[in-house]
């Protein structure tokens, strides 16, 4: 039986303070400069906060061509509505993955909340052959999300992606991607498989921990980017760690963005922007 090599970490990132939309205060973990080495990932924000002053101000209505967003609600609740007819509201351990495809116009406004706000947004690269695809929306409940507890203290969530027997509900996504939630309590140890060749991140959003194959330590919200191999470990503090763990298939594919719109050239950009301006921008 062949030997899985763990990965080590390349690098660690930090979240650094952003406005965004009409005035939100978030961390952006990594974007537009470090998109490159997260292909095909882009962008991953981390937004909340106990003041509603720093997030009421929300996401108005923006455009969207050529990506996915993934969002992952942890407490308080977003509304939300967009150009293909869905509305309402995403909360506690909700999901919501948008396929922008060839176009697609939404809101994102958070609720005023009495404790306190917090969730994740990714972006996801979508290939050439794809950014005009139809658009599409997916709204997974919480109980839609299979959760697995190993009774030694791993508790998973399987958003998309597989782990153990489980598969999550996200399917049918063009770089196939696993995003899993993993709660780790002190002590506990957790790896898993992953594929030889995609990109490979944990974000630790709680507690601390180590990743074992280099003694690298992971803090409450830093980024570990993982070199190539086929597993990851990572192994939880006296806090215990509970993380995000992202991958997906690099595209390879030349990047042209500006703000919420990613195509390949800049040609592409033009048009997108100019059929905003006029009023063609959502393909029937």
């Amino acid at each position: 039986m062949t030997k899985r090599i763990d990965r080590k970490v390349q690098a660690l990132y930090a979240g650094k303070p952003t406005l965004e939309g009409a005035g939100v205060r978030l961390k952006r973990v990594f974007a537009f400069a470090e998109a490159p080495r997260f292909d095909p990932f882009l962008l991953l924000d981390d937004f909340g906060s106990r003041d509603p002053a720093d997030y009421v101000a929300g996401f108005p209505w923006h455009p969207h061509r050529g990506i996915e967003t993934v969002t992952y609600m942890l407490h308080g609740t977003v509304a939300h509505g967009d150009s293909l007819g869905n509305s309402g509201e995403i909360s506690d351990g909700q999901v919501q993955w948008m396929t922008a495809g060839s176009g697609i116009i939404h809101q994102e406004m958070p609720r005023r909340q009495p404790d306190y706000l917090r969730g994740f947004q990714l972006w996801v690269n979508l290939p050439a052959a794809d950014k005009m695809m139809a658009p599409r929306y997916r709204d997974i409940r919480p109980g839609d999300i299979p959760v697995a507890r190993t009774g030694d203290g791993v508790e998973v969530r399987v958003v998309a992606g597989r782990y153990g027997r489980m598969r999550g509900p996200v399917r049918d996504i063009v770089c196939d991607p696993e995003y899993l939630d993993v709660r780790l309590e002190a002590g506990r140890e957790f790896r898993h498989p992953v594929k030889s060749g995609h990109t490979v991140f944990a974000f630790a959003f709680e507690g601390d921990g180590t990743c074992p194959a280099d003694g690298t330590g992971l803090g409450g919200g830093t980024l570990a980017h993982f070199g190539d191999g086929d597993s990851v470990t990572l192994s939880a503090g006296r806090a215990g760690l509970r993380f995000l763990l992202v991958s997906g298939k690099p595209i390879g594919e030349p990047v042209a963005w500006r703000g919420p719109i990613v195509m390949n050239t800049e040609e592409e950009l033009a048009r997108a922007f100019a059929e905003y301006r006029n009023g063609t921008f959502i393909k029937k």
